[in-house]
């Protein structure tokens, strides 16, 4: 079962969740203060996006984070240990949320991360958010560059969530692809697969008018069966006199967001 009941996340559920990593607010509202504070906080900064759907809090934590650096194997990532994730993991379902694993994959493959977090994907409530701006092609480096991934590479993962899924019974899977503008997902297809809720956030520039242009422009490539997610973020979306848009602006874009997370 889902953390609230049933084994499909739509039409039944909205999505509304923080990200990041604790210890690190650059990275995210999951950054600031206690841990459990911060998904009890999700319910309350929900309600409002109900409009006729139950709420489902997410925990959107970054497993894999890219670095500056190579590392000892190349690959400009690091991943978060067991140990830290079983802590998002126990807060997560204490309060009733879905876990998402989101990986920032550097000179890996992105199938190769979900992979590294297979004990986790057996959980019936954890899923995947997936960076594209973040794969880098060899002589790139995270931080001078715009990675991409291509449809091909998002259904490899889609297809291995299914599988999963089928393999141990569990309820539907939620996997996120992010993108932040249309060149850093390449060839947009596929992507439909049994046991898999498939959304696509958009919305990254920071003030209200350029955010939704982005988020109608990626939108544009969408398949019609994966859902909207939009994000706002809580810092830099009030830079140089902006504001965060309010749920009732946020409910009014087209296609509707079906997961709003913060930043």
């Amino acid at each position: 079962m889902l953390p609230r009941g049933g084994r499909e996340v739509f039409p039944r559920y909205r999505l509304v969740g923080y990200a990041g990593v604790t210890g690190a607010a650059t990275l995210g509202r999951l950054g600031t203060g206690p841990l459990d504070s911060r998904v009890a906080e999700i319910e309350r900064m929900a309600k409002p996006y109900a409009a006729g759907r139950e709420i489902m809090p997410v925990v959107e934590v970054i497993a894999t984070v890219v670095q500056g650096s190579p590392g000892r194997d190349g690959k400009y990532r690091v991943r978060l240990t067991d140990r830290q994730i079983t802590a998002y993991h126990k807060a997560a379902r204490k309060h009733r949320a879905v876990l998402l694993l989101n990986l920032q994959s550097g000179r890996s493959e992105l199938i190769t991360e979900a992979k590294a977090f297979r004990k986790w994907l057996k959980e019936p409530d954890v899923g995947l958010a997936l960076d594209p701006e973040w794969p880098m092609d060899r002589g790139q480096r995270p931080g001078g560059a715009f990675g991409h991934t291509t449809g091909a590479e998002l259904d490899e993962v889609g297809r291995y969530l299914s599988g999963l899924v089928k393999q141990y019974d569990l309820p539907e899977k939620v996997m996120v692809y992010h993108q932040v503008a249309r060149s850093v997902v390449r060839k947009e297809s596929g992507l439909k697969h049994d046991g898999v809720a498939m959304i696509k956030i958009g919305g990254w520039t920071r003030t209200s008018g350029p955010k939704k242009n982005t988020y109608r422009a990626v939108n544009k490539s969408k398949p019609a069966f994966v859902h909207a997610g939009f994000k706002l973020f809580f810092t830099e979306d009030r830079r140089n006199r902006g504001r965060l848009m309010t749920p009732p602006e946020v409910l009014g874009l087209t296609p509707r967001p079906e997961y709003v997370m913060y930043e």
